[in-house]
C-alpha cells in the first residue's frame, strides 16, 4: 500500500548488492564444506610392486566384459604397479 517501487539504477544496485552476498555465503559454504571433507580424507601413497584395482567406466564395463547394468564389473585388476611416472 505504502510501499515505494524501486526503479532503473537503484534496481540494478540493489540486485547487485544481493548478487554479492550470495557469491560471499556460497564461499563461505564451500569452504566450510570442503574443511568437512579434508578430515575424512587421506592421503595415498603407491610404491612400485603394489598391487591396484582400476574402477571400470560403466560405458567401458558393457563393451569390454559383455555384462550390462547391475553385474557389470565396477573394478578390474589387481595390477601390479611397475614405475611411477608422476606425483599422482
Amino acid at each position: 500500500v505504502g510501499e515505494r517501487v524501486i526503479e532503473g539504477p537503484e534496481m540494478i544496485e540493489v540486485t547487485n548488492a544481493k548478487v554479492a552476498v550470495a557469491k560471499e555465503k556460497l564461499k563461505e559454504a564451500r569452504t566450510r564444506q570442503k574443511s568437512y571433507a579434508d578430515k575424512h580424507r587421506r592421503s595415498l601413497e603407491f610404491q612400485p610392486g603394489d598391487h591396484v584395482f582400476l574402477k571400470v567406466s560403466p560405458a567401458r564395463g558393457v563393451g569390454r566384459f559383455g555384462i550390462k547394468g547391475k553385474l557389470s564389473p565396477r573394478f578390474i585388476g589387481p595390477f601390479e604397479i611397475l614405475d611411477r611416472v608422476g606425483k599422482v
